[in-house]
Formats: C-alpha cells, structure tokens, sequence
C-alpha cells in the first residue's frame, strides 16, 4: 500500500506545527514499514498511489484533492482547521467545504474539532477520525537547561513561547501580559505575518527577546523548554499545540488557551487564558510560577501523546480505505 503525502506549494516556507505533524506521520510511519511517499508533481506519482492524504485547507486545495478524487484514489484530507460560528466568516467557508466534502476520511486532532467542523459545515460525523497530535520521545528525556542559556546569554527566569509570529499564535497580547506580570519573556518562530511581527517587535521592551526561529529537532529546543519558568500558548485557538505538548512532556508549567481542543489534551493539569484578555493572562502566568511544576503532566502527556502511538490509528484508517476501494 502507498500512501501519498501533499500539501500546499508554500507551506514549509515558514512551517509550522502543522508542517511538523506530516513529517511526523511520515517519519514514524516509515518506521513501521509503511510505503509513504512525497506527491512529486514533476514525477507523476498518482498511478501507485493507494492513498492520497492531503494536509491543510489553504485555499486553492480543492483542486488537487479534486484532482486525486477523479483519479480514484481514497482521499484522506487533515483539516488543521477550528471553526466557530463566530469566525466562519474569516475563512473561504464554501472552498473548505467543497474541499472536505470529497474526502473518504477527514482527519481532525481533537473530537471538539471534529464535533464543530462537522455541525457548521454540514458534513456527516462518520467521515471525522481523531488522530491525536504528539511530540517525539526525545522531548520527555534529561537535558541541561544551560545548553540554551549558553547559547543565547539568558539569566534568570523567564516565560517562554514557540510559534510562527502571527495573529493566531497571539504575541502581541502575550508580550502586554508579560509586561504587567513583571516577566521576561522570550519568542521563538519564524516571523509568518510581517505587519504583525513589527507590531509585536514595537511593542517589545528590554525584558522581550524574540530569537528568531530554533530548528524542531535542535537539543536548545529541547533545553529552552526545560529552562523556562513558565510555557505560554495563549494563541485564538490550538488544537492543541505542538509546542504546548513539547514543553509540558519536559516538564515545564503550562498556561495555554482554552479555545480548541486544548483540554482533551491537558486536563486539569494546565491554566486556561481567553486569547483576548490581557489581564487573565499575567495573573495565569503569575499563578503558574507560584505553583510547582506538574510531574502528573509530564507523565502524562508522555504516556499518551507520542507520534509512535498516534500513527497507529492512521495507519488503521489507509488500510480500511485501501481495502474498500
């Protein structure tokens, strides 16, 4: 069985989690002795394909999974997507749901995800699998927080955050928090929307330092996390965040948003901020560096949430689809 990847042409421009998370299902896929393969459209690689997954709903994705479709091939498609009737109309609603409505297998990372896009879209439940987002087993290991306060001269205790500079991921509220709970704070990502990182930046004072962007694999992100006071994610939405996963399977202390699937993830073992309150903000990250760090989260998150486990309900889902073809 082959099972070919694709995604849109500029997503590893400034990847992202979601970026993340289709090398990840390759990489671990792979290691159990699946046939995946990258869509290469100067090979022509359609004719072998048993599978074709398409990850996003950029626009513009229509057209290729459409393409797959008419060729007859099964059509896995991961929406990455969190919809709300209050937000629909930010997104090109009546592609997405074109989009989605061709595929045999819609791949969510949350039943709340699946749960919305179904309702607003319309579309059967049945179609909608959970595949739980993870983070690699390296993350939970032993690693010296001094690697990254090395590197990068940090003194001191600090909060942390790690995402694509952009109007989702919320910096901007995050650094005003940061500035009335009296923490220093430290950003790590690539700048994705420009506008939003000069606001960001202008913003900025002397305890806000933004390092640009830390490969996924590199060990100073691994010690940046351990290093950290507090972790924060009080993005518009996560679903729930690779960085959130990352940070807490090393142990860290976790503020992150309440909108999305972050509580299927997290429990009772995270604080809860609205992305749009400033104030809650700073007293959750208060709050957090008053608590001692949760040892019943790093356990948790990774006990159940690495990418060797979360591939096993995805290859389950290419092989009954392979075979009803």
């Amino acid at each position: 069985m082959q099972i070919v990847y694709a995604t849109y042409p500029w997503a590893f421009e400034t990847p992202g989690g979601g970026e993340i998370q289709l090398l990840k299902y390759e990489q671990y896929l792979l290691n159990a002795g699946a046939d995946v393969v990258r869509h290469d459209p100067w090979r022509g690689d359609l004719d072998k394909a048993d599978i074709f997954h398409f990850f996003s709903c950029m626009g513009g994705s229509v057209h290729l999974c459409n393409y797959a479709k008419a060729r007859g091939i099964p059509l896995v498609i991961s929406a990455s997507l969190w919809l709300t009737e209050e937000t629909k109309h930010l997104y090109p609603i009546a592609e997405i749901a074109a989009q989605l409505s061709l595929a045999d297998a819609i791949v969510t990372n949350g039943d709340v995800e699946s749960d919305r896009i179904s309702t607003i879209l319309g579309l059967s439940r049945e179609r909608f699998h959970t595949v739980r987002n993870a983070c690699d087993p390296w993350f939970g290991e032993p690693v010296d927080p001094g690697l990254f306060r090395s590197a990068f001269e940090v003194d001191g205790p600090f909060v942390l955050n790690v995402g694509n500079i952009e109007p989702r991921k919320n910096q901007l509220a995050l650094i005003r928090a940061a500035k009335q709970a009296g923490k220093p704070l430290i950003l790590f990502g690539h700048i994705r929307d420009a506008e939003y990182g000069e606001a960001c930046l202008a913003e900025a004072g002397p305890n806000v330092r933004h390092l640009g962007a830390l490969d996924h694999d590199s060990p100073l992100l691994r010690s940046a996390y351990a290093a950290c006071e507090v972790f924060c994610l009080p993005s518009t939405l996560e679903t729930p965040g690779l960085a959130a996963l990352e940070a807490s399977a090393a142990g860290a202390r976790l503020v992150v948003t309440g909108e999305g699937s972050t509580r299927e993830y997290f429990g009772d073992h995270a604080l809860y901020v609205d992305s749009d309150d400033v104030e809650g903000i700073a007293v959750a990250l208060i709050k957090a560096v008053e608590s001692p760090p949760s040892e019943q989260l790093r356990r948790h998150v990774n006990k159940n949430f690495t990418w060797n486990r979360a591939v096993e309900p995805l290859l389950e889902l290419y092989h009954r689809l392979a075979a009803a073809r």
